[in-house]
């Protein structure tokens, strides 16, 4: 069965990543499209090529009460996450969010409550996880191909020319750089390193918001300990231009991943042994494809709600939240 999935929102990431990913899935297609603006939603619809007779909508319980709609991809500014997917469970619907799930910790709990209750499923949308090299990358860290993981380190920079985003400010959103990319990094850091090295048990970080003096940070530096005491650190900033650099390392061995982080699913991978090699393809498919098999496998995403609520309640503490 092809999952049919409404847009909610029609912004920059809906607009190039997700609706070209919707495509491009064999299991999946845009249905329906969600805006506070009914033309700005008919005009995405159509090009898009949504298939649903009526697919454009202002009135979101409409749209949760076609029958035929079997999902919402939430893609709205963060704060609004929380009560559009409530809305979407009480209607039945599954619901693959975009990060951070949520901005609290009790709308976190009431989003797992939500889908648990309706008994939907609730994926966080992590494209990093889908990454192929990445995921080559993971494989081979579980099997020990690097040893002991003891340290892992990502730095993120997305420059932004002002403080004119609605991320900068507190209205519709709680973090900045950390919402932006800084999320990614630290889902990264819990995917690589709690399988082998236990939860996290200690976090620090230094706070910047000196530059453009706002509400949430510029730039995010942010160290964690696991249970085994190995360590990760990383660096999330919208104050200055440089590489994207993930690197991993063990007691046997390292990796170092250059621009992999991204949209686009490429970028260099070395270890201590050479290059690494894998075969690009598009990330946010990966994650949209999982998506629809965890429904139609009755199994939890790779990134569930769960997951989501652990990376908030890091986002939460990186700010004294």
């Amino acid at each position: 069965m092809t999952l049919n999935v409404a847009m909610i929102a029609t912004g920059g990431i809906a607009d190039k990543q997700l609706a070209p990913a919707l495509a491009e899935a064999p299991n999946a297609r845009l249905w329906s499209v969600f805006s506070r603006d009914k033309a700005r939603a008919g005009d995405f619809a159509a090009k898009h090529a949504a298939a649903a007779p009526n697919a454009a909508h202002d009135d979101l319980d409409a749209l949760l009460a076609d029958p035929d709609l079997h999902a919402v991809l939430i893609a709205s500014p963060d704060k609004l996450h929380a009560g559009q997917a409530a809305r979407a469970a009480q209607a039945g619907k599954h619901i693959l969010t975009e990060k951070p799930m949520a901005t609290d910790r009790s709308e976190t709990s009431a989003m797992v409550d939500a889908a648990d209750q309706a008994g939907v499923k609730l994926a966080v949308a992590y494209h990093m996880r889908w990454h192929m090299g990445h995921r080559k990358l993971f494989e081979a860290a579980q099997q020990g191909t690097f040893g002991t993981l003891r340290h892992m380190r990502i730095q993120w920079p997305t420059p932004a020319a002002n403080a004119d985003g609605w991320r900068a400010k507190s209205d519709v959103g709680r973090w900045w750089a950390l919402a932006a990319v800084g999320t990614h990094c630290l889902d990264q850091i819990r995917w690589f390193m709690t399988p082998s090295c236990g939860e996290i048990t200690r976090a620090e970080g230094v706070i910047n918001r000196a530059v453009y003096n706002g509400p949430h940070e510029e730039t995010a530096l942010l160290s964690y300990q696991f249970e085994n005491g190995s360590t990760a650190d990383l660096c999330a900033s919208v104050l200055f231009k440089g590489p994207r650099v993930m690197e991993l390392y063990g007691s046997d061995g390292y990796a170092i991943c250059t621009e992999t982080l991204g949209p686009h699913g490429e970028g260099r991978i070395e270890t201590h042994e050479g290059a690494f090699e894998y075969t690009p393809s598009n990330p946010y498919v990966g994650e949209i494809e999982d998506f629809a098999a965890a429904i139609r496998d009755d199994r939890p995403a790779e990134v569930d709600g769960r997951e989501g609520a652990a990376n908030v309640d890091l986002l939460l503490k990186a700010v004294g939240a």
